[in-house]
């Protein structure tokens, strides 16, 4: 567990990952750190250390890097710009969005000089196709369906839909780089699937552009110059030294890292929303064309796999086990057991909007897909905008120890409580 953390937590029992009642959770006023002190906590992403080359290198996994037809590319929006590009649409085409997204999803449509247009969603986060209208003068010509949370779900009704209408199916798997939907493994379904290896992996970008059948046409990627080749190494290795990973190396890197940083201040992550002008510059597009880096495209190549999948399950049960039965909150779906690599527990909280401003003061490892793209419309029975609002979503990722998603849970319970707002340390954002 992280140090600043300890106090608080072996005061209420945070070394436990047992599950604590609603009765107990009231009992007890936890102290949580300041934002201040919390900034790195804990890491937002996989981190490089000597564990992570455990295992046989790079074996194969049933998974989205398994499709035969595949290029690597910076990110995974740029892999579905490019999907599209593949696609060789009519520029101001339509394509199909969820009205449930990360504003980059979009992003991508609108880089690509196509017209975004958003479908509901089933409660189960598969695309209400009954309910989506097909204008005759001007159908879709691609859709993007995406494994939420790392939850593969099979993709045969969508499927076939798409084909019944001659809809290209992009499936974006930037959050499920590994397991089966259905009856097919992930990425399988799709004409395109996407992929974020940046999630998975401690490597500082990269995403995935793959097809199960149709071979990619040469994309002519730019090459990063070399000051952003050098970056990168630093950067993998900053981040890794900041959360005390690399063991014996990292006492030589320290002192040098810290001079390089005399005189800049660490910027706090923000959980302001950007205003509706702003959206598409936020959603960093610059690097579209470009080729990885070669740190990423190095790592993903001898880095294991199955210890990824492992910890990630692990790390999914404790969250389970600490909100079953927790007044205000609830693991989205009940049917998530056996998953094989997720990205995070994603939890329906009912007090949202305060809950999640407090876990981010206190740098929890948590995130909410609150911020929209402008336009996207509200339709009655729609599962989108209830997730925007009611869902967060706990990072469960291969470098948080059993001992940090266990003390996120129990300051996430006591951010649940109505009074929590007084009991939780003052924020300053100076």
């Amino acid at each position: 567990m992280r140090p600043a953390l300890l106090a608080a937590a072996a005061s209420v029992g945070y070394m436990s990952a047992s599950h604590i009642s609603v009765d107990e959770a009231a009992e007890h006023t936890i102290r949580l750190p300041s934002v201040a002190d919390s900034s790195t906590l804990f890491p937002r992403a996989p981190v490089l250390d000597w564990s992570s080359f455990n295992g046989a290198p790079a074996e194969p996994v049933a998974g989205v890097e398994q499709l035969p037809y595949q290029a690597l590319v910076t990110s995974g929006r740029a892999a579905l710009y490019q999907a599209f590009l593949q696609l060789r649409l009519r520029a101001g085409s339509t394509v199909l969005v969820p009205t449930y997204h990360c504003p980059t999803m979009v992003a991508s449509v609108v880089c690509a000089g196509l017209r975004p247009t958003f479908f509901p969603l089933r409660a189960d986060g598969l695309p209400d196709v009954e309910r989506i209208s097909l204008a005759a003068t001007d159908p879709p010509r691609a859709m993007i369906v995406a494994h939420y949370f790392g939850l593969a779900r099979s993709l045969k009704v969508v499927r076939d839909w798409c084909d019944l209408h001659g809809i290209a199916l992009i499936e974006d798997c930037a959050h499920c780089y590994f397991g089966q939907a259905g009856e097919r493994t992930v990425g399988h379904w799709g004409d395109f699937a996407t992929a974020s290896l940046s999630k998975f992996f401690p490597v500082p970008e990269a995403g995935l552009l793959a097809s199960a059948h149709r071979p990619l046409a040469p994309m002519h990627l730019e090459r990063p110059k070399l000051r952003a080749e050098v970056k990168g190494w630093v950067d993998v290795l900053e981040f890794a030294v900041d959360h005390g990973k690399l063991r014996g190396l990292s006492s030589v890197l320290k002192p040098i890292f810290a001079a390089k940083n005399v005189g800049r201040a660490k910027v706090p992550v923000s959980s302001s929303r950007a205003a509706p002008d702003d959206v598409l510059a936020s959603c960093d597009m610059g690097r579209v064309g470009q080729s990885p880096l070669v740190v990423a495209r190095l790592l993903n190549r001898v880095l294991p796999r199955g210890h990824i999948r492992v910890r990630r399950k692990e790390n999914f049960a404790v969250y389970a086990s600490h909100f079953r039965g927790i007044a205000g909150a609830r693991a989205l779906f009940n049917d998530m057991e056996d998953v094989a690599a997720p990205y995070v527990f994603p939890l329906w909280v009912d007090d949202a909007d305060r809950v999640y401003s407090q876990a981010r003061s206190l740098g929890l490892p948590v995130f909410r897909w609150d911020r929209v793209w402008p336009g996207t419309p509200i339709v009655a029975g729609d599962t989108g905008p209830q997730w925007c609002q009611h869902v967060i979503q706990l990072l469960c990722h291969q470098d948080l120890s059993v001992d940090d998603v266990s003390a996120t849970a129990r300051a996430l319970i006591q951010c649940l409580r109505p009074s929590a707002a007084a009991a939780l340390p003052s924020v300053s954002h100076d």
